[in-house]
């Protein structure tokens, strides 16, 4: 898996202070109970619901969203959402930024990502992905009718998919080249009919006086620093989660031209929003 990397580094992480360790724990701590303690309701629930259910979810995704949106209150961050999700089943493909992506798309509509496979050993967030039902996948060729099999199954089932087509995340400021290789399931004969893709644009906009790539999470960069600056933020900044109106995939002859309408209008939505 390859991760875009910017020509400017990496922005240097605030330096907390007494202040801002302050922040960290008066946020960290509430924001640490909400997320592990909404995980274990939902594992609990998730005992009754998959012997009844099998792949369908029709609770578990109502404390997810919960636990996302009440994430922000405590972290103090500004969160808005605009445009119309799709009630109706479909995909939803998102510019990918940060870490904070995960609480922003799950906050504003009820889905289950499609997430790289290494994401699934990671701690903590490899946890709660696979509790809520996350679709882990390997980007190779050889497993290609395999995961397109997953994908078919999961839409089947009423599911709305979201996944990021850059294949990696950048500095919130740009959208990367879309991969077109998972937009092929979309267009299975079983599906292609009635499927809608959703383009979202996720927009970060920094605090006050901060560089404007601060919510930004990409390459290299280790996680704790970058969960200790937002936490210790003072003043906070905001996101923006922009619905474009939806795709008929049976409009498109094929997944690079459906994949080049849904990156354009992603593209166009985040670059309206830096001008």
């Amino acid at each position: 898996m390859s991760v875009w990397e910017s020509k400017d580094g990496y922005p240097k992480p605030l330096k907390l202070g007494v202040a801002g360790v302050l922040r960290v724990l008066l946020r960290g701590l509430p924001l640490a109970m909400l997320v592990f303690g909404g995980l274990l309701v939902l594992l609990l629930l998730r005992l009754l619901e998959k012997p009844i259910f099998e792949l369908r979810r029709p609770w578990t995704p109502f404390i997810t969203q919960f636990v996302c949106r009440n994430a922000f209150r405590l972290m103090g961050i500004g969160f808005s959402v605009q445009g119309t999700p799709i009630q109706d089943r479909g995909a939803v493909v998102a510019n990918h930024s940060s870490w904070l992506d995960i609480f922003s798309l799950n906050a504003a509509q009820q889905v289950y990502f499609v997430s790289k496979a290494e994401v699934a050993k990671w701690p903590g967030i490899g946890w709660l992905a696979r509790a809520t039902g996350t679709v882990f996948i390997r980007r190779e060729r050889r497993e290609a009718r395999t995961q397109k099999k997953v994908f078919e199954d999961r839409l089947l089932a009423g599911h709305q998919l979201l996944f990021f087509p850059e294949g990696t995340s950048s500095d919130s400021l740009r959208v990367l080249p879309f991969k077109t290789t998972l937009f092929e399931a979309f267009f299975d004969p079983r599906l292609k009919d009635f499927m809608l893709i959703q383009p979202v644009t996720v927009h970060y906009q920094a605090p006050k006086g901060a560089e404007p790539r601060f919510y930004g999470w990409w390459g290299d960069m280790d996680l704790a620093p970058h969960l200790l600056s937002t936490l210790a933020a003072r003043p906070q900044g905001r996101i923006d989660v922009i619905y474009h109106p939806p795709l008929k995939v049976a409009d498109f002859t094929s997944r690079k031209i459906l994949a080049k309408a849904a990156e354009d209008q992603i593209r166009a939505g985040l670059r309206a929003r830096l001008t």
